[in-house]
């Protein structure tokens, strides 16, 4: 009689003196057998060091478990710890809430694990965290053939599907605005160009970035500025890696220039934020001295001091929509870009003259 791992259903059946239904039913039904019957099993099965039947067959029977697997090539702590990340998974959890699905957090870190957990992962469709390395997630949902959607991907993939926004148009609000209230001299704060990489850019590495979502708002920044008559090549562009260490490294090389900008172009709300706290830190004021915009529309943007101006994008909706395209997978790839605007708030002003 198998024992621990190799102890089976029937074996316990034999043990309880009961039929395999019976034991069964002990598992998964409980309310159909009788209180001593269902003791009887139990006792049987701990005897055995029988855990009960493996879920996953069960799931894998009825060919649907279930639950969505969201994927990223960012650790999971990514999801906690980062407002644009946890913004988004409140909408996701509250349409998997809706209709009673299961989410699974998937994570490409280390990178080696990537085809692992994603070939491994009991879903029924990934919803895609493509802000850095898309490729990967892509190639590796097409491999597992389950309904997949990629969220703030930057480029226009017609055979997958996408709920986004477009960047370049968001960037050209943030760049007017500050051009509309005056502003002639500009820094970026971007997101990182590949994996890793933080520190100084300049045109060229725009150009070669592998990223899309940071090259995209550049491109809409810089369109606006080369439109107000501003050299770009002289605007200080800083790769950072969303986090408080690489801003401040970003804020000492830009304000160590002979030309200190008036206003900063952050890519993420979270730079945003990390900025103005360095600035103040630093004896500048916002935006007296310096105007700070973000990108995302983040709640704690709105709760800052001073609050953030930003482009907001209805983030939780991407999530929302996300969960529905995988729970009612179209024949062809739909692609939807959601509307996004200028929230302006009291981060920017006209700069001293």
């Amino acid at each position: 009689m198998g024992k621990g791992k190799d102890a089976r259903l029937s074996d316990v059946a034999r043990a309880a003196g009961v039929s395999q239904g019976t034991v069964s039913n002990v598992f998964n039904r409980p309310q159909l057998v009788r209180a001593e019957v269902r003791e009887q099993v139990r006792l049987a099965a701990e005897r055995l060091g029988y855990g009960g039947p493996d879920p996953k067959g069960r799931l894998l029977r009825a060919g649907k478990v279930n639950a969505i697997g969201v994927a990223t090539s960012e650790q999971l702590g990514y999801f906690f710890e980062d407002p644009f990340a946890r913004t988004l998974m409140q909408g996701i959890t509250e349409a998997c809430d809706a209709n009673g699905t299961g989410i699974s957090l998937v994570s490409a870190i280390p990178d080696e694990a990537l085809a692992w957990n994603m070939h491994n992962a009991l879903v029924d469709g990934f919803i895609l965290f493509c802000l850095v390395g898309a490729d990967r997630l892509i190639a590796h949902s097409r491999e597992r053939k389950l309904p997949f959607v990629a969220l703030a991907f930057g480029e226009t993939d017609e055979s997958i599907s996408i709920i986004g926004i477009d960047n370049v148009a968001g960037a050209r609000l943030a760049a007017h605005h500050l051009v509309d209230l005056g502003h002639r001299r500009f820094a970026v704060l971007a997101l990182e160009f590949e994996s890793g990489r933080a520190g100084p850019a300049g045109l060229a590495d725009v150009e070669t970035a592998i990223y899309p979502a940071p090259r995209e708002r550049l491109r809409g920044y810089f369109e606006v500025l080369t439109g107000a008559g501003i050299d770009v090549a002289t605007v200080p562009i800083y790769n950072t890696l969303n986090d408080a260490e690489t801003v401040a490294a970003g804020l000492e090389y830009i304000f160590s220039l002979e030309e200190k900008p008036t206003a900063i172009l952050a890519q993420s709300d979270r730079i945003a934020l990390e900025a103005m706290t360095w600035l103040r830190r630093h004896g500048y004021a916002v935006p007296g001295d310096v105007s700070v915009v973000g990108f995302d529309g983040v709640p704690e943007a709105a709760l800052s001091e001073p609050p953030l101006t930003t482009i907001s994008q209805p983030i939780t909706e991407l999530g929302r929509r996300a969960v529905n395209a995988i729970l009612n997978p179209q024949a062809k790839p739909v692609q939807e870009y959601l509307e996004i605007e200028l929230s302006v708030r009291g981060s920017t002003a006209a700069p001293r003259s």
